[in-house]
């Protein structure tokens, strides 16, 4: 009976060590930041594709992750970062969320600025923008785009139907006296 309990504890550590060099192996195959790095936030006032887990890309280099949203009274919502330690941003830079192609998933870009001073924890973007929806700019684009149609989901307006005879040119409408007729012809 001794001998079973050794043999199952035996294989059961094995079977947890192996478990455990997976995580670690999916931990550094994907570029994690896991719970090292700094926070970062912005103000975006739409966050559609993206998701806790999004990745967040310096030129287009995975330098960190989207960790949490939170909704802020004045509808904008506030994305929350975790940046690589190794990766400094300077304070000046903007952040857009945008996708990887017409059918790619969507991440949030760093767009790097110029200035001497680096970001640090708990720092906010100034610049931000966020995503763009694409169906309604196909949408705008399919029924004659540029705002100038009505509104989608609405059908236009009738044009008023022309009162005038075929053969009378149309009148004006003026107040005061009455237009003189044709005087006699040449």
């Amino acid at each position: 009976m001794t001998q079973n309990n050794v043999a199952e504890t035996i294989i059961g550590a094995i079977v947890v060590v192996i478990a455990a060099a997976f995580i670690v192996f999916a931990y550094r195959s994907t570029n994690s930041v896991g719970f090292g790095g700094y926070e970062l936030t912005a103000d975006l006032p739409r966050v559609d594709g993206i998701s806790t887990g999004t990745d967040v890309r310096l030129s287009g280099i995975k330098v960190g992750t989207v960790t949490d949203f939170t909704l802020k009274p004045n509808y904008l919502v506030t994305v929350h970062m975790r940046i690589n330690n190794d990766v400094k941003i300077p304070t000046d830079s903007s952040l857009v969320v945008t996708s990887s192609g017409l059918l790619g998933s969507s991440y949030v870009s760093v767009q790097p600025g110029g200035d001497d001073t680096m970001m640090k924890n708990g720092d906010k973007f100034g610049h931000a923008q966020g995503s763009v929806d694409l169906m309604g700019l196909v949408g705008r684009f399919i029924n004659g785009g540029g705002g100038n149609g009505p509104p989608s989901g609405q059908q236009p307006k009738p044009q008023q139907p022309n009162t005038q005879p075929a053969n009378k040119p149309p009148q004006k409408n003026v107040t005061g006296p009455t237009p003189l007729p044709p005087g006699p012809g040449p």
